[in-house]
């Protein structure tokens, strides 16, 4: 199968790209390698796949928000299937810089269905967000609770982008599933999500920040996980059969939670990460942040149900080895 997978040298995409070359696909890696964060780590994802996948591997960097570049980056090379998960990241910047999230989140989701409705594909698998859910205080979090009061405009962008991937599935009938991830975590993360964070203050001898006094629930989901729900996704298309799906459609889109199932408590989890660096965090207790929830915990029932999806690896497990991974990476 040929496969092109946006946000290809980011922390989902890249670990996505490894397992379809690893099982013998082929895949189109687009990127517009942002300084959101250090381009050096996305270059190193990037020369991953490219020592793996060899020429079975196409790495193009481009910005898909831009949709006549676009176009032309992807003249004369073709894909049956597409995985949409380049996006302007993070909530707490969609506060500082909106425009960003605007133009990557919301004409770039439309660039993608434009792409995938002119060249006919047979399935598009895209990222939403657990974000959706706002400050939902049912538990845990179901593809059928309402999410229509966003606390934040990343939120906003990633339901938006579910709602134009219904309109479009209704319109040209174009297989869709979103996949709402749950705080995705491992090696090769991100470095302005928490884990990394704690990580890096840690070793450093600094102190790391603790929101709502360390009050805080997430259900973290290992990138292992993450990347198997994924292909399970990818692999199975959604039929234009006119039944309720996933998420509540009658086209052919799905929406689906990915989580572990388990929402763990936020100081467990740097206590781990203090085991596994062999030393003690200084705390710097804060109240909450703009934009944050106090929790999130995902029912995962639906995408159990209909594809067999079962998340393996418990935090216990999960977060030292991302520490010892982060300690490799950077010669601790």
């Amino acid at each position: 199968m040929r496969v092109l997978i946006t946000g290809a040298a980011g922390f989902i995409g890249s670990a996505l790209a490894l397992r379809l070359l690893a099982r013998g696909d082929q895949v189109i890696g687009i990127d517009s390698l942002d300084t959101y964060y250090q381009v050096k780590l996305k270059l190193d994802r990037r020369d991953r796949m490219i020592a793996a996948g060899g020429n079975r591997f196409t790495f193009i960097h481009q910005d898909f928000s831009d949709m006549a570049a676009l176009q032309d980056a992807l003249t004369g090379l073709s894909f049956e299937r597409i995985v949409h998960l380049g996006a302007q990241a993070g909530v707490r910047y969609s506060i500082e810089n909106p425009h960003a999230y605007v133009q990557s989140n919301l004409v770039g989701h439309l660039n993608i269905l434009e792409l995938a409705r002119h060249r006919e594909i047979g399935h598009t698998v895209y990222a939403s967000s657990s974000s959706v859910y706002g400050a939902n205080q049912k538990l845990p979090f179901s593809v059928d609770d309402r999410t229509d009061h966003p606390i934040s405009l990343y939120a906003a962008t990633k339901r938006a982008d579910e709602l134009m991937s219904e309109s479009y599935a209704h319109l040209f009938r174009l297989p869709l599933t979103g996949l709402r991830f749950f705080t995705v975590y491992g090696p090769w993360g991100r470095p302005d999500m928490a884990l990394w964070k704690f990580a890096q203050n840690i070793f450093a001898g600094k102190p790391i920040q603790v929101f709502n006094h360390g009050d805080m629930y997430r259900d973290f989901t290992h990138i292992d996980d993450i990347v198997a729900g994924l292909v399970a996704c990818l692999d199975n298309p959604p039929p234009d059969d006119g039944l309720e799906k996933a998420g509540g459609s009658t086209k052919p889109h799905r929406v689906y939670n990915i989580g572990n199932h388990r929402s763990e408590h936020l100081m467990k989890v740097i206590g781990l990460i203090e085991e596994a660096a062999g030393r003690k965090a200084q705390l710097e207790m804060l109240p909450m942040q703009p934009g944050d929830v106090h929790r999130t915990f995902a029912d995962i029932d639906a995408i159990s149900n209909d594809l067999g999806y079962e998340p393996t690896t418990p935090i216990e497990v999960g977060v030292p080895g991302f520490v010892n991974w982060f300690r490799d990476y950077h010669r601790l």
